[in-house]
């Protein structure tokens, strides 16, 4: 949501801290807040204030009316407040009709004034502009100041002028007052637009010879502006409404919302309460919500809460864990309902968010039948068939009791059958699975023949779209009719492939001449082209760096869909306007700024654009036309007959809706128009106004469906059309919402705009209004398919609409990464791995979760044995392997390989460069003895060999013995590491017989010269042969082939590179320059004639 309520604490920070004014606004940032664990003594160090002055004491948890409710406590001493709380703080009462607890209390200076020093005023938002309410007679018998007040619009990018305050709002001040308010006030006005309020009340505001004194305040902000305002606005915490506790699952949830791209909501309405929800969308939570209460579960429902935006498999079980673990606290004697909903998703992958689900039920499934748990489920969209297959297995295995539903069950028909009220059906019908629509026969790649693309009641309208006109100078200009045409072309602002891939593959199987998608936009990236698939051949698409060249090399564009994010979509929209060929814009981010939105609507009105969104998922004209993701995949889009044009058009405000309503309207009518989802913020760029008189005015629309919701105006504007013969075709109307007015404390629902500030814009109030006015309004959502068939059938029994013969879709194929999701095609893979796995949402060492890794202090040793034998290697063994890469780590600048990666840091080259030219040198001569040696001490001790006759052998053979001898150490001057990791093997290893064979060959080697000692390379290697050996986690053959594969020569790459990597760094930071070798270090042999 966006408006959001602060504290009066919050509030008075925000204005004594940026409020910029000459008035003299006295008790800055004098006030206390007292809660049940407040130390007095403490207190009054903090505010020595309050042991010197009259106070006043009231709460601050969002209660309106306080002084008309007796809980201001008013001219009081400290320990007068002390007493004033004792029967307070920590009591339940009551407020109109909600119950709550008195625990936060704020204490401020007592200000005596007079009834006329009381002023009242008022700024809030509103799709206009912000209107400035403001009364000479504040406090707390005010009454009506909606009635009383005088008004003032300040429109969008207007400034509030001191001229106009006094001229339209001070008529009844006097003079004394005027100069010191006008300030105030126009100050005010300017901390409000710069902070982002969208509401802020002060009554009363006193003002009187020592200047202006804020008494009570009301405020909300707009929290979506976070990005923006967090420098002044600092941590804000917005509590809930009063009658409703804070509880810490929906800090967490909210906490996983603000991370995530997706939207994660969740509010607990009743803890003991027996029904609960885990809902799919934003406008489906609000339906499921209103069918709950309208089945009488409203004392009983546990939860308001959404999950939508395709979340990732670990946030909706993060989500689902949340919820089950609520609902798991306490039994109920009736057993308890889940009802995991949603309406029909636009490219949500059922299945990938399903699977977070079942893991948290799998997790719980001991919790959830201990509570008598019965879960009903209901989805639609990408992949649901095997999501639905998913959830009925994990009901059959865990034996909780699981019943679901597809797209076959009317949305919120599950909900009748978890209270009781209808009977559940033995064995659902199986919608049609994916593929059964998608895989073409056809070898033919042309495009397809068209089908019926006229609408059935009328001939084939014309190709173009209706343009907007070019207004006269200083009139704003007309938006055009007719949105979209079979010849639309459109831009696509963002790397949005899978949208782009849907578009095409729905002009494809609408039987389009040519793409719909002329050009992407993505600043990210040069110039280039995108490949896609126009049914079978692959095309490009370009994509451009800037709008500019886009709009110029594409002139037959004029719609733009734009994927920017909410923090990048107000200045791309903004630039996108300088353009008139465009005439409609898709906006389709979520969380906007409302004062950055009514911008973007101000201008568009002036331009003649049409805006749809923000926070939507767009439009469809089947036949002609979609935005994005609208729709869904393919197959609800040949499920719901989008593919051509029915008779009638629909407006939405959400998204997961608008894809419902296609639904519906396929199975009770010839089919859709067009639909349009306006978007659920506040203030959405198109009203339903505006698309409602547009389908009044399209000759093919023969009836018009609406589905409206809490908050707002804009359907009363339908009522007053239907009432002057405006509007004069059928309207359905159905309004969601409807059980706000039956919760004791305020929700706010999904969408930004859902939320009811006045009586008149609850949904009953709007649907009773809407009856009256004369539209078609059922009793509840579960009746609108009737009432639309009901309409329909009469305009078909009267002529209006003559239903057509329907042609089968052409066939569109299906593309392989969703045809592999759906398991209906099988590859052979190009590579094998069996060491690690990122795919999920934690890395996997061999079978090992990342965090067991970190829990389990494996060390680098422990990691190394799951990723290079695929084992969880004793203590011991992982120290060893740590110990040998800390010996093999370097052996100083003169050996080759140290050597060569300083020459190529001199020369310049880069880290890796350098690196890789130390690594080359690695070999049977320098460090690569590792293996060697293992192997040949291995053959000789397996093959019974003494060690005199190996030596014996290997002399006669012309053989070096490898891992045998060293330049400089030697019998007498021992190699320490040698000596180290001897000492840890004899005192570690539970046996080490290869060891032992070696150190007996040596010393025989030594015998003959004192430097053929057993080396670091040829110790490493026998004792790591006999470690894979004795350790007791390979067989005999494991332990070879490792050997044999050349796993320990890794050893002495892995522990040398960091020695590498330092002589890198070193020569660096001495910024050492290139290395030329001396002539003197080098023999010049040329042949005797050359030098002659």
């Amino acid at each position: 949501m966006s408006a959001k309520a602060i504290s009066e604490q919050t509030g008075k920070e925000f204005l004594y801290k940026h409020i910029c004014t000459s008035a003299a606004v006295q008790n800055r940032f004098r006030y206390a807040n007292v809660t049940s664990e407040t130390d007095w003594d403490h207190l009054t160090q903090d505010h020595p204030w309050l042991l010197t002055e009259r106070l006043v004491v009231k709460p601050d948890q969002l209660i309106k009316c306080r002084g008309k409710l007796g809980l201001v406590g008013v001219d009081l001493d400290l320990v007068g407040v002390q007493e004033w709380l004792k029967p307070r703080l920590m009591r339940e009462t009551t407020v109109a009709k909600a119950k709550g607890i008195l625990k936060n209390f704020l204490i401020e200076p007592f200000v005596a004034h007079t009834q006329e020093e009381e002023f009242y005023i008022c700024i809030y938002a509103a799709r206009e502009g912000d209107h400035v309410l403001f009364h000479h007679e504040g406090g707390v018998d005010v009454g009506d100041v909606d009635a009383k007040a005088q008004r003032l619009l300040v429109g969008v990018d207007d400034k509030l002028s001191e001229d106009s305050v006094k001229e339209q709002l001070f008529m009844h001040v006097p003079d004394d007052k005027k100069e010191v308010l006008v300030s105030f006030v126009v100050g005010l006005f300017n901390l409000y637009e710069d902070l982002y309020f969208t509401y802020l009340e002060i009554n009363p505001l006193v003002v009187n010879q020592d200047g202006v004194f804020v008494l009570d305040m009301a405020a909300k902000i707009d929290a979506t502006a976070d990005y923006i305002c967090k420098a002044k606005w600092g941590d804000v915490e917005f509590p809930p409404p009063f009658g409703r506790e804070a509880y810490p699952e929906e800090a967490y949830i909210a906490d996983l919302d603000a991370k995530s791209g997706a939207s994660l909501k969740l509010t607990i309405l009743n803890p003991l309460g027996r029904i609960w929800t885990m809902v799919a969308g934003g406008g489906a939570s609000v339906v499921y919500s209103d069918t709950i209460c309208d089945l009488g579960g409203v004392d009983e429902l546990a939860n308001y809460g959404e999950y939508s935006g395709a979340p990732s498999e670990q946030q909706t079980y993060d989500y689902a864990k949340t919820i089950l673990s609520l609902m798991t606290r306490e039994k109920h004697h009736e057993g308890k309902v889940l009802i995991i909903g949603g309406s029909i998703a636009n490219f949500t992958n059922v299945a990938a968010t399903f699977k977070g689900i079942v893991r948290a039920i799998k997790d719980y499934q001991g919790p959830l039948k201990d509570n008598g748990v019965t879960i009903f489920v209901r989805r639609g969209g990408p992949n649901y068939q095997e999501g639905l297959r998913v959830m009925g297995e994990v009901g059959k295995t865990t034996g909780i009791p699981i019943y679901v539903f597809g797209t076959e069950t009317h949305m919120t028909a599950i909900v009748g059958m978890a209270l009781g009220y209808q009977p559940i059906p033995n064995q659902p019908p199986v919608a049609a699975h994916t593929a059964n629509f998608l895989l073409n026969s056809n070898t033919n790649a042309a495009t397809p023949a068209s089908t019926r693309t006229a609408s059935f009641s009328e001939p084939r309208a014309a190709n173009d779209a209706t343009s907007a006109k070019k207004p006269k100078a200083g009139i704003p200009a007309a938006k055009a009719t007719m949105l979209f045409s079979r010849n639309t072309k459109a831009i696509i602002w963002g790397m949005q492939t899978r949208a782009v891939q849907g578009m095409l593959d729905f002009d494809y199987v609408c039987s389009r001449d040519e793409p719909s998608v002329a050009a992407m936009v993505y600043p990210f990236t040069g110039d280039h082209k995108q490949k896609f698939y126009w049914g079978h051949k692959e095309i490009l698409i370009p994509v451009y760096k800037n709008m500019a060249d886009a709009m110029k090399k594409h002139p037959e564009v004029d719609v733009l869909i734009s994927f920017a994010s909410l923090r990048s979509a107000f200045d791309s929209t903004m630039e996108t306007m300088q353009y008139s060929q465009i005439h409609t814009i898709a906006i389709i981010a979520e969380g906007i700024p409302e004062a950055q939105t009514r911008k973007l609507i101000k201008r568009a009105d002036e331009n003649g654009v049409t805006i749809i969104g923000p926070a939507t998922v767009g439009g469809i004209k089947p036949g002609c036309f979609k935005i994005g993701n609208t729709g869904g995949m393919l197959d609800n889009i040949l499920a719901s007959n989008l593919y051509r044009p029915g008779s009638v058009a629909y407006v939405s405000r959400s998204g997961g809706m608008s894809n419902e309503l296609n639904n519906i309207v396929s199975h009770t009518t010839d089919g859709v128009y067009e639909g349009v989802a306006i978007g659920g913020d506040r203030y959405p760029g198109s009203t339903f106004m505006d698309h409602v008189l547009r389908y009044q005015d399209t000759p093919e629309v023969k009836m018009i469906v609406m589905l409206g919701e809490i908050g707002g105006t804009e359907e009363y504007k339908i009522c007053q059309g239907i009432k002057d013969g405006r509007i004069t075709k059928p309207v359905v109307c159905w309004c969601i919402g409807t059980c706000a007015t039956m919760f004791s404390s305020e929700v706010q629902f999904g969408h930004a705009g859902a939320c009811a500030n006045q009586d008149f814009e609850t949904a009953v109030a709007k649907n009773q209004a809407l009856r009256e006015a004369g539209a078609f309004v059922p009793k509840s959502f579960d009746e609108l398919g009737d009432v639309i068939r009901t309409v329909y059938d009469e305009l078909v029994a009267n002529g209006t609409i003559v239903p057509a013969q329907e042609v089968p879709p052409p066939t569109v194929p299906m593309d392989y990464s969703w045809a592999r999701e759906l398991g209906l095609i099988r590859k052979p893979a190009s590579f094998m791995t069996s060491i690690c796995d990122e795919r999920g949402q934690e890395l996997i060492y061999a079978g090992m979760p990342i965090t067991e890794v970190f829990k389990e202090e494996m060390g680098l040793g422990g990691v190394l044995g799951l990723l290079w034998f695929q084992r969880r290697l004793p203590r011991y063994a992982c120290q060893f392997i740590e110990m040998c890469l800390m010996v093999t780590a370097d052996h100083g600048p003169a050996v080759s390989g140290a050597h060569n990666t300083i020459v190529c840091a001199r020369a310049g080259k880069d880290l890796i460069s350098s690196l890789t030219s130390g690594l080359l040198t690695i070999g049977d001569r320098f460090g690569g003895a590792l293996d060697a040696a293992a192997k040949q001490f291995s053959k000789a001790f397996d093959s019974g060999m003494l060690p005199m006759e190996f030596v014996n052998k290997m002399k006669k053979d012309g053989k070096l013995i490898m891992g045998i001898g060293h330049r400089v150490k030697s019998i007498n001057n021992p190699d320490m590491r040698v000596q180290i990791l001897k000492d840890f093997v004899k005192g570690h290893f539970p046996a080490s017989p290869m060891l032992d064979y070696a150190l007996d060959v040596e010393k025989i080697t030594t015998s003959k010269k004192p430097n053929l000692i057993l080396n670091v390379d040829g110790f490493i290697g026998v004792a790591f042969v006999d470690l894979l050996r004795m350790c007791g986690g390979f067989t005999r053959d494991e332990a070879d082939e490792f050997v044999e594969i050349g796993a320990l020569n890794g050893i002495f790459v892995l522990g040398r590179s960091m020695g590498f990597i330092g002589h890198y760094l070193d020569q660096k930071r001495l910024k050492q320059g290139l290395y030329r070798h001396p002539w003197d270090d080098i023999s010049y042999v040329l042949p005797e004639h050359m030098s002659m």
